[in-house]
């Protein structure tokens, strides 16, 4: 296989370079074919011993077509390189409009993807992907929406921060893919005709043989004896009918095969996997399903290349007369089954797992791009520990960091604060933490410890007219879901924002007093952020609650927040005076 340039320095003058050679290659090869032309012209015509330059000319031309492709590739690469760096730029500077925001993956029925700005606009997902095809893009989606498994997530994050410390095969992973991976998926087509069986013919192995030799004695028998052209038409007759026996088989091979670019895509990718040698057992693991047997993956997938590209190319002007002519699509096909046999059981889940790679290849770059260094804890008593934690979606010049500890001792926070003051952002920052330490990446804090837990929210309850549901039905809906949870016995961190806030006062405040009584009868633990301050009260009552906030002051005819999580419940509110400066007017008291 050849081997291709993935350094991305001098990008700029790599590429003018490319596309000079790439001019030049075409004025050659262009010059090339016409020698061969007219040295072809000259044997046929003149003398056999034309047939030596035009034999030369003929070898030189199939090398300069390789070399030119070649050129092109290393081209899509460097290109490839490119758009790296300007994604990686927009995710270091958080602006991520134009990155895929995995839309096809929100769901609002889920425990908490759709609270926590897993996909959209300005998503975890566009700051973590780096997958370029729809199999992997799902994998990745699945990964971050699935529950929470310790020990799975503990032997990830060794396995990622392997990955992290080889910069290198990142980028070649990552640069092939986009270089050659086509948008086209492949369907299971491909995996069926691999997974099918076919005995070799020994009629057709006989005529492979035959085919070629007799074409050419005839040929030659024409051109330099004294033989009828006739003979040489009733072989191509005898040839068409012949060759109806393998032009279904072929063509169906045809429209299975994946096309030359997801080939090579497959191909390089596997060669880089095959090449690295990577000390830890999961992703030893992950490298041995590509294993294929006597041959490695790579070169089968070369081997196929080449074999699909006349496969597919049958119908064409210049091979149709060779193949009439030589019965090439016996030795063809012959050749074609030959490689299905050793190959196929090999290569029929590939694709499966070269995106599993992808999701790897994401979570490596996501943990180098983003020089984690949060330290994560698995503890046994299946609580939550944060210490400086912030949220990764804002800028970290930006980003105030808080600290928050759940135990058998502060089991319910009710969190208060005056609007717009960073309540609903630290939930999801608690939140979005918990997915990545779950994903096995670093979490945006000094520390993070977690116990064996799940995740449950509801912040972004929404009518919907389509379903006759309005916003606060939505709410209890969500609520009734996380009580069937709690009371089962399951461990659930709970995430739930100004609770009740469909209904009046009064109802909102008797119904959140029960459902803080309920909670503390199971295994759950949370926050609840209320406006409503006599919610505050139960800290004196009940053992396991308590108040924290988030302040804000006004100055000068703006209100100025500092972000910072404080202990005890908000002393003072400021809805009034935002409504003041919307333009709301209100009446003096008297």
């Amino acid at each position: 296989m050849r081997i291709f340039d993935f350094d991305p320095q001098g990008l700029e003058e790599k590429l003018k370079s490319t596309k000079k050679r790439e001019s030049v290659l075409s004025l050659g090869r262009l010059i090339v074919f016409i020698a061969l032309l007219g040295f072809g012209v000259l044997s046929l015509s003149d003398s056999v011993i034309w047939l030596i330059p035009t034999l030369g000319f003929g070898i030189l031309f199939i090398y300069l077509i390789q070399k030119f492709n070649h050129i092109q590739d290393q081209q899509k690469i460097y290109q490839a390189l490119g758009l790296l760096a300007d994604r990686k730029a927009q995710r270091s500077q958080r602006k991520l409009k134009e990155l895929d925001a995995g839309l096809e993956f929100t769901d609002k029925n889920h425990p908490f993807s759709g609270d926590l700005d897993l996909f959209g606009e300005h998503s975890l997902f566009q700051l973590v992907n780096h997958t370029f095809s729809p199999g992997g893009k799902s994998k990745l989606a699945q990964l971050m929406k699935e529950d929470l498994n310790p020990d799975a997530s503990k032997n990830r994050s060794f396995a990622v921060k392997t990955l992290s410390e080889k910069s290198d095969f990142l980028r070649a992973m990552e640069a092939s893919g986009l270089a050659f991976s086509e948008d086209i998926p492949l369907n299971d087509t491909w995996k069926k005709w691999l997974g099918a069986e076919e005995k070799r013919s020994k009629i057709n192995q006989i005529l492979s043989f035959l085919g070629p030799l007799g074409g050419l004695v005839l040929l030659g028998a024409t051109v330099w004896g004294n033989l009828p052209q006739g003979y040489l038409g009733l072989w191509v007759i005898l040839g068409t009918i012949s060759l109806s026996r393998v032009f279904g088989p072929l063509k169906q091979a045809a429209d299975a095969l994946p096309v030359s670019s997801v080939l090579k895509s497959f191909g390089v990718r596997a060669h880089c996997i095959e090449q690295e040698v990577f000390r830890n057992s999961l992703l030893e693991e992950e490298k041995r399903k590509l294993f294929g047997g006597e041959t490695s993956i790579s070169q089968q997938l070369n081997q196929l290349d080449r074999l699909a590209l006349w496969v597919q190319n049958r119908m064409n002007l210049l091979y149709l007369p060779i193949n009439l002519l030589l019965w090439t699509d016996f030795l063809l096909y012959d050749r074609l089954q030959s490689w299905k046999s050793k190959a196929g059981p090999s290569l029929s889940s590939l694709p499966e797992h070269l995106a599993d790679w992808e999701v790897w290849v994401s979570l490596g770059a996501f943990e180098l791009e983003m020089e984690g260094k949060g330290k994560i804890a698995w503890s046994d008593d299946s609580f939550l520990d944060a210490e400086e934690i912030s949220h990764p979606l804002i800028l970290p010049t930006k980003a105030v960091a808080n600290s928050l500890r759940f135990d058998s001792d502060q089991r319910l926070v009710i969190l208060t604060g005056a609007n717009m003051s960073g309540k609903t952002t630290f939930m999801r920052t608690l939140g979005i933490n918990w997915v990545l330490a779950k994903m096995g990446l670093s979490p945006f804090a000094e520390s993070l410890s977690l116990g064996d837990f799940q995740l449950y929210t509801s912040m972004r309850n929404t009518d919907n007219l389509g379903e006759s549901v309005s916003s606060f039905y939505a709410e209890l809906f969500r609520i009734k879901k996380l009580i069937d949870r709690l009371d089962s016995g399951e461990k659930v961190l709970f995430l739930l924002d100004e609770i009740l806030k469909g209904t009046n006062t009064q109802d909102r405040i008797s119904g959140s007093q029960a459902l803080v009584d309920q909670i503390l009868q199971t295994h759950g633990f949370g926050i609840i952020s209320t406006h409503d301050i006599e919610l505050s009260e139960l800290a004196k009552s009940k053992t396991g609650v308590k108040n924290y906030s988030f302040h804000s002051e006004i100055q000068d005819q703006e209100i100025k927040f500092d972000y910072l999580l404080k202990s005890g419940a908000c002393p003072s509110f400021n809805a009034h005076k935002l409504m003041e400066l919307m333009g709301i007017r209100f009446k003096p008291s008297t």
